[in-house]
């Protein structure tokens, strides 16, 4: 197929890719189902929860949240306006800027953020960690680190 191979990538190289994006795919599904079932919380929501609840004061300016997570702006304010019906951010004026928000985290999302960390943990363990030796995640976390895609320690 030439039409794959045009952008000069060979077929060990597209193989790699899409096995990448399959094991994404592949664990967050998993870790959806997971959370959907145990805690009536989507992943996205999951994600959006943990960033606010590692933020100063549990509160990021909504253009923040919205670079740190991966929805669309307008994805992001959807989501939130659900969260905000189910109690679990508020949405608060930003005083420097008129027309900026913050979304806080509130004891209830707290609450509910807390019940459901240990169910999106093992279900990291068990998709990813639990598959790969030490020595894998050595070697994992350096091709990461050359794409700039690795956090903290």
């Amino acid at each position: 197929m030439t039409v794959l191979h045009d952008e000069g990538l060979n077929a060990q190289e597209l193989a790699v890719w899409r096995a990448l994006q399959r094991a994404q795919v592949r664990v967050a599904r998993h870790l959806e189902a997971e959370l959907l079932v145990a805690h009536d919380l989507p992943l996205a929501s999951y994600d959006v929860l943990t960033h606010l609840a590692e933020a100063p004061e549990r509160r990021l300016r909504m253009n923040d949240l919205a670079d740190r997570v991966l929805l669309s702006r307008s994805g992001l304010t959807r989501l939130i306006d659900r969260l905000q019906r189910d109690g679990l951010v508020v949405r608060e004026a930003c005083p420097s800027d008129a027309r900026g928000l913050f979304a806080v985290l509130t004891p209830q999302g707290e609450g509910r953020l807390a019940a459901a960390i240990p169910t999106y943990l093992r279900g990291i363990r068990t998709q990813f960690l639990d598959l790969l030796t030490p020595d894998d995640l050595a070697r994992c976390r350096a091709m990461l680190d050359k794409l700039g895609l690795t956090e903290g320690p």
